[in-house]
């Protein structure tokens, strides 16, 4: 695609709607299955595991396949790429809607996640690739706070429909979504871009790191009902472990790794990474679990439980476009460190959150200074891993942080499971508590992080 400077601000400008409405659709996915786990339950049967693996198959295959989806967007074009993600997506999304029981469904989620990991890196590098300079990072915010947006704005669009229709509707709405996106990308010309036949997919990286990701979060997941001991979950761990050592080791010495481990060295992309761990981490870790506490203890309806959460769509979509603004101008180190410290002294209310709390007074207060905290952290903490990438590597860097903020939550649902089950196959209050506190934890380690690491480009 052509530069900034070269190209009609009107390509631009649609090149942008359509790099935000594909890849809503992969965001609104991750977080709209929280208010329809329980009528999931309710209808397909299975317990706080299989909620679990409901929306951990999506990650799954999202954040593990997500840096193969980087590499074909810069093998194939980004454009095209995204083109066949999102056509696949809906494909998927179908699927879903149909699946006759909780095992289908899981497994047609992983599917669905697979689609992500094409699109994702994709819209991302498309704006990348056609904005430069101040414009890229008014774009790249414009992304950031849309994408926050419709990782937040899920849950109210899902329990609405939960509650008036079924919870097969949450996957069809992707359908009108991904039609649209596709006539962008026929008008901006995806399907026409030329194949680099220089570079080639790492298919076995791909594979030992789906595998070992999957061992790694079947161990944890299985845990609470199965105990330490159990074959799965020792084995689990232990082999996904052994076969995530190995996907290090093979990308180390493979001619065209999908993790290009020299990117690393670049001190900027290692220390924001890092720090995308632990927020994405607790980010999904609160999502998921505030809303199914809501639901479980509370008696909130879906729409009721993700309208609860409506406030952080507010704040990030006024926030987010200015704090990617900010953070070019003046550097990220600021909004890196603050944004997470102060997201995490708001969540720690929660780990005294009563049974039946007052919205106003329990949960509105904590949840507005969350999401300035947010707002504070996620365009430029996005902004950042990009600029120490060069423009040849946009596609793969794009989906390293991508791949490390999926597998973060990933991680978080299967591992802050354990506390939030209590030795038992269900949510416990007590659980719950213990679980909002060790989010609250990860933000503000995410914080000291970017304070201690993260160097403005002027310095």
């Amino acid at each position: 695609m052509e530069s900034a400077a070269s190209l009609p601000s009107s390509l631009g400008r649609w090149t942008l709607v359509a790099s935000i409405l594909g890849s809503s659709m992969a965001f609104v996915d991750g977080s709209v299955v929280n208010v329809a786990l329980k009528a999931i339950e309710h209808d397909l049967g299975g317990g706080l595991a299989s909620q679990q693996w409901v929306v951990d198959a999506y990650l799954l295959t999202l954040g593990s396949l997500i840096l193969v989806g980087g590499s074909l967007g810069d093998i194939f074009g980004e454009l095209r790429v995204f083109g066949i993600g999102v056509a696949f997506f809906a494909v998927a999304s179908i699927l879903c809607a149909a699946a006759p029981n909780a095992t289908t469904l899981i497994v047609f989620r992983g599917i669905q996640g697979v689609a992500g990991a094409l699109l994702t890196p994709a819209s991302l590098a498309m704006l990348t690739a056609t904005f430069s300079g101040a414009a890229r990072g008014a774009a790249i915010g414009q992304w950031t706070a849309w994408s926050g947006i419709s990782f937040v704005i899920g849950p109210t669009l899902g329990g609405w429909l939960v509650d008036a229709s079924s919870w097969r509707v949450i996957f069809l709405i992707n359908v009108p979504i991904a039609l649209a996106t596709l006539v962008l990308v026929l008008r901006l010309g995806g399907m026409k871009q030329p194949r680099r036949t220089d570079l080639r997919v790492d298919l076995p990286g791909a594979v030992l790191g789906v595998a070992g990701l999957g061992l790694l979060v079947a161990g944890f997941i299985e845990q609470p009902h199965r105990g330490w001991s159990d074959t799965l979950v020792a084995g689990g761990l232990v082999g996904g472990l052994v076969l995530l050592a190995a996907f290090v080791v093979y990308e180390l010495h493979a001619p065209m790794p999908m993790l290009p481990l020299r990117l690393f060295r670049l001190r900027n992309f290692s220390v924001t990474n890092v720090e995308t761990l632990a927020v994405y981490g607790a980010l999904s870790g609160l999502s998921v679990f505030l809303t199914l506490f809501l639901l479980t203890f509370s008696g909130y309806s879906a729409l009721r439980a993700g309208v609860a959460l409506l406030p952080i769509t507010v704040v990030m979509f006024f926030l987010s476009p200015r704090t990617g603004k900010l953070a070019m101008q003046y550097g990220p180190r600021l909004f890196m460190a603050a944004g997470p410290i102060i997201a995490g002294g708001a969540v720690l209310a929660y780990a005294r959150l009563p049974q039946h709390p007052d919205y106003v007074v329990d949960i509105l207060p904590a949840l507005l200074v969350f999401a300035v905290g947010l707002s504070l952290t996620v365009a430029p903490l996005t902004t950042t891993v990009l600029s120490d990438a060069s423009a040849g590597d946009a596609g793969v860097a794009s989906g390293v942080n991508n791949a490390v903020a999926r597998i973060a939550g990933l991680l978080a649902v299967a591992v802050l499971g354990i506390a939030a089950a209590g030795g038992a196959d269900h949510l416990t209050v007590r659980g719950f508590h213990v679980t909002m506190a060790v989010v609250a934890a990860m933000l503000v380690c995410g914080g000291l992080i970017g304070a201690a690491g993260i160097r403005n480009p002027s310095t």
